[in-house]
């Protein structure tokens, strides 16, 4: 009306402080956020210290953690409680989709092919074998990320990329899997033919999901309540049901149906782990490579506690599973490796296999956030964004220009080239590694035979290369038989 005076303006300083207090612990804040607060005002700074350790008191893995635990990680954090939050964060989406300032996004690689979800739509590159990349039977090749076709509102929060299949889950928590299902890996049912576009598991119809893992011909599914369910190739216990029987549809594992609940899982070539809320590591199937870190070569056909981390009340959060070794990383940032030593993959300067998990003693210093295990390599990204990298190069994929393509990296050592990137996320598969930035710049390194970098005319990237997937997102270049 006339006359009335406009709502006058006010800094955010203004307002008491148990307001704003209330304010920044209601939302979804991220450590960042807070930090950019305080940036405008410097009188903000105990405000948003309050808030972040507010945020953190109300995630349950630090709700689970003792008093020590807490003060030691407050400690390894350099005393910032927004350190800790970025810190817990960053761990939460390190098994999916990581916050980017071009929206949310994951990335998955696979033997000669690429996955990546950004803002819930799905893009595959590379080699299309057995259907991997969900494009159809006429498409062997992807020479740039290519939208996957999924149904109408369906959006993709989940995936994983094996050798020969792949599963996504969506935000409604639906399953869905394409690719070579011989093996029975993909869970329709015994329909041993190629699955070549995206299909909903009918078995978990209303079963609501949040992971996949998928190994070499198996399939492994967490359900939002903690739940695990399996399916496909069974033939070293991998499925977790105290058999060896082939499942042709996804099957519920019924330890843990206890009080405990499942918060991540991961599948290696023919093994599988499971980490529950207490910060225990469930592991089965095959032990050939030491995988499973019970100190012996013994095949588990049910989920066997790792007992090396509890007999040192060791809280592990994260686990990769690689070909012939694993990494885990514990409620503290720190490291864990055991299997297989080749090329210096376990990271302890040597090529000594390791039957039982053992503390990277070179990395103790830095407060990890992910971990990621394949084909004789590793990968270990700070809470600062710096990459780690040890192992095998393989054609270049652990992506230090200044080694040669078969040359051994045998302890962590810093990935320079991506010393200006914070890198919020990153997948190495057969012979090739892409990384995400936390500005949504997507670098690959490694083999590119088969265009699984998303690059249509390079061989081989010895060190990290931008892929813009934006542009092959308009300009997509699609191989088909010819004839």
């Amino acid at each position: 009306m006339a006359g009335e005076k406009a709502p006058r303006a006010f800094s955010i300083e203004e307002l008491p402080g148990h307001l704003v207090g209330e304010v920044l612990t209601s939302g979804r804040l991220a450590a960042a956020d807070l930090a950019r607060l305080e940036a405008t005002c410097r009188a903000l700074r105990p405000l948003a210290e309050y808030a972040a350790s507010k945020l953190c008191a109300a995630r349950a893995a630090f709700a689970v953690m003792g008093p020590a635990a807490r003060g030691e990680l407050l400690e390894r954090c350099g005393g910032s409680w927004k350190k800790v939050l970025r810190f817990l964060q960053s761990v939460e989406q390190s098994s999916g989709a990581v916050a980017t300032s071009s929206g949310s996004m994951q990335v998955a690689t696979g033997r000669y092919h690429t996955l990546l979800v950004h803002d819930s739509s799905v893009y595959s590159c590379g080699s299309s074998l057995c259907g991997v990349l969900g494009h159809g039977p006429d498409t062997t090749q992807c020479a740039a990320f290519s939208r996957v076709s999924f149904p109408s509102l369906s959006r993709v929060i989940n995936i994983s990329a094996s050798h020969n299949h792949a599963a996504f889950v969506t935000e409604s928590g639906e399953v869905f899997t394409c690719g070579d299902n011989s093996s029975l890996c993909c869970g329709h049912g015994e329909v041993g033919r190629t699955i070549f576009r995206p299909t909903q598991v009918e078995a978990l119809k209303g079963v609501s999901c949040k992971q996949v893992a998928t190994g070499l011909s198996f399939t492994v599914i967490l359900t939002r309540d903690g739940q695990v369910y399996t399916c496909g190739s069974n033939t070293h216990g991998q499925l977790g049901h105290g058999d060896t029987i082939d499942r042709a549809t996804p099957k519920i594992i019924e330890l843990f149906e206890g009080p405990t609940q499942v918060v991540q899982i991961a599948a290696g070539a023919s093994y599988t782990f499971a980490v529950t809320d207490d910060g225990t590591v469930h592991s089965f199937g095959s032990c050939t490579n030491f995988c499973l870190g019970h100190g012996d070569q013994h095949d588990e056909l049910r989920p066997r506690a790792i007992q090396s981390f509890k007999r040192r009340n060791i809280h592990v959060v994260r686990v990769s599973a690689g070909d012939e070794h694993a990494v885990a990383l514990d409620a503290l940032g720190h490291v864990y490796t055991w299997g297989r030593g080749y090329c210096g993959a376990l990271g302890h300067g040597d090529e000594n296999d390791k039957t039982s998990p053992e503390l990277i003693s070179s990395l103790k210093n830095q407060v990890a956030v992910q971990v990621c295990a394949r084909k004789r390599k590793t990968f270990v990204l700070t809470d600062e964004g710096s990459v780690y990298a040890f192992g095998w190069m393989g054609f270049g994929s652990l992506g230090f220009p200044d080694r040669g393509s078969s040359d051994k990296v045998m302890k962590p050592r810093v990935l320079e080239s991506l010393r200006d990137h914070y890198v919020s996320q990153i997948s190495t598969g057969l012979y090739h590694t892409v990384a995400v930035t936390n500005k949504g710049i997507v670098f690959g390194f490694g083999d590119n035979e088969r265009a699984q970098l998303g690059h249509e005319y390079i061989r081989v990237c010895l060190k990290p290369t931008e892929i813009m997937f934006q542009k092959s997102m308009e300009d997509i270049a699609i191989v088909t038989p010819s004839g």
